[in-house]
């Protein structure tokens, strides 16, 4: 009898963490809403965003914080929004409502996993709502970081520098992190000269082609 009700018991589990998985996979079909409002064509996923933010977490040089604790950090932070969506300032909903829904939502994910890990996943987001961590705090400027870069990339594939400065203009004074600092640093200068470039190449009257080069550029390297 004690083997058949630890057998059941498995199959439960093992039942609940296959919902676990099915719900979070959700994250691969959730736009980012900020991308949907500003007509982007094909926009990242939420799953993206958090992917790009472990991959940051990952390649941390700074000795003071836990890296391991960054990626979880990073892979967690967005998770509610497999059932609430991606909730974006736009939206009219107030930072509290927002919370609740999403610590509904979390509490309704976490109680689908054994009790230990239970408790630490919903730890970790409770951690990174609050900024109760250096590791949370980092991550913050890590979702802020990935998101101007991946606006500085949908410029670059539409041909069109500048068009998403309102992304850019909303993360000043948000970075303090050396490290980040001078990945935004590097991101302002190579955005800057191609924003520069296709001012240069307005001025001059060449049509511009989607990938920012002029089409008379194409034409002479097609030729040449």
């Amino acid at each position: 009898r004690v083997m058949m009700a630890a057998t059941v018991d498995k199959t439960a589990g093992m039942s609940k963490m296959l919902q676990f998985m099915k719900l979070v996979g959700q994250l691969k079909r959730v736009p980012r809403t900020g991308w949907v409002y500003r007509s982007v064509k094909q926009p990242e996923s939420v799953s993206d965003h958090m992917y790009r933010m472990a991959i940051m977490s990952l390649t941390i040089t700074d000795p003071t914080v836990d890296r391991d604790r960054c990626i979880k950090l990073a892979l967690i932070h967005d998770m509610a929004e497999c059932i609430v969506g991606d909730i974006a300032p736009s939206d009219n909903i107030s930072k509290a409502e927002k919370h609740r829904r999403e610590e509904e939502a979390m509490k309704h994910l976490t109680s689908l996993l054994p009790q230990g890990l239970k408790q630490e996943i919903y730890a970790l987001w409770e951690e990174y709502e609050n900024q109760s961590s250096a590791e949370a705090r980092l991550v913050k400027q890590f979702d802020q970081l990935e998101m101007i870069l991946q606006a500085h990339e949908y410029e670059e594939l539409e041909g069109t520098p500048g068009r998403l400065q309102e992304f850019f203009d909303s993360t000043t004074g948000r970075f303090q992190h050396p490290d980040v600092l001078q990945l935004v640093s590097s991101l302002n200068e190579e955005r800057e000269c191609h924003m520069t470039n296709a001012d240069d190449t307005r001025q001059s009257g060449k049509p511009e082609t989607a990938d920012g080069a002029s089409e008379q550029d194409h034409t002479t390297s097609r030729t040449s």
